[in-house]
């Protein structure tokens, strides 16, 4: 199956010139445009609590109106109907939705040095010196995207997915200017999602996002932040490599997060985190990290999404 991705929101179609296709000229069900819609479709938990809302002010509404002698409606009657209905079953916030859409195409990912070692101890043990990393699927056939820093020199690569199903997994690809690695798992589990991909080219500073993955082994964890700027530059502490046109972001990231995504408030990723930078030993989060950007990672599977 093909990649997903997902155009800017901020972009507008221009208007066609193209009449209205009659109803009679709908594409069929099995159409593939027939599918993107449908998929677009889709309803969001979010929005049955809206619904909700709006039924319990309908009713309220209905209430003053038959009372004795019928109230008048004031906006005070109004904030008030609304605030309680909130108060009793309220929205998630936007990160928890976006947590909630990205988590199906999130992979813990371990390299092993030595092809006997497969024990969790010693993968645990290791989580310190970049043997694990987190990735994510781009295509549901099991192509995953992460940095080439997590599995560089490794004998053996295991992921697992968010339902906790594990796999090996091969290297079929990298992209050492951009520390990225495109990974195969051998195995899948059932209804494996592919994460949708969103161009960058209207991200701008300011921007909320997350960055999901795994830091010092622990997840999928999640945090949130906003895009701090944009065609950043990256020298590596070892001082050998420059990576370029990167995102900066403040969602905290550490140790563990490298290879996994950054991404929308709508659920689509926009990066791959790779970096964080601190002027000192400890290798913690103080407030700078950086993303590939996805036109990078995506090219680096032999795709050009955009």
């Amino acid at each position: 199956m093909a990649p997903l991705y997902s155009h800017s929101p901020r972009r507008q179609a221009a208007p066609s010139a193209r009449p209205a296709v009659p109803a009679t000229e709908a594409a069929p069900p099995n159409h593939p445009a027939a599918a993107i819609r449908l998929g677009a479709a889709r309803v969001h938990p979010a929005w049955w609590a809206l619904a909700g809302a709006l039924l319990a002010f309908a009713l309220t509404l209905l209430a003053l109106r038959l009372g004795p002698g019928h109230k008048a409606i004031t906006q005070d009657d109004i904030d008030a109907a609304v605030r309680e209905s909130l108060e009793k079953e309220p929205l998630p916030s936007q990160a928890a939705k976006a947590f909630e859409a990205i988590l199906p195409s999130v992979v813990r990912v371990v390299s092993m040095m030595d092809e006997e070692d497969s024990g969790e101890t010693n993968t645990e043990k290791r989580a310190m010196d970049r043997a694990l990393g987190t990735g994510v699927v781009i295509i549901d056939n099991g192509t995953i995207l992460t940095n080439l820093h997590v599995v560089w020199g490794s004998r053996k690569i295991r992921v697992r997915f968010f339902n906790g199903f594990e796999s090996e997994a091969v290297m079929i690809g990298a992209q050492p200017e951009n520390d990225l690695a495109v990974l195969k798992a051998l195995s899948l589990p059932d209804d494996l999602e592919a994460a949708t991909m969103r161009s960058t080219a209207d991200l701008r500073p300011g921007d909320h996002v997350i960055a999901v993955g795994y830091p010092f082994g622990i997840g999928p964890s999640v945090s949130y932040g906003v895009v701090s700027g944009l065609k950043r530059a990256f020298r590596a502490p070892d001082g050998e490599k420059t990576l370029s046109n990167l995102i900066q972001f403040d969602a905290a990231a550490n140790p563990g997060n490298s290879g996994g995504p950054l991404v929308t408030m709508d659920g689509e990723v926009v990066g791959i985190v790779t970096a964080i930078l601190n002027p000192g030993p400890q290798r913690t989060f103080i407030g700078i990290g950086f993303a590939v950007p996805i036109e990078n990672a995506a090219s680096a599977a032999g795709m050009a999404p955009f």
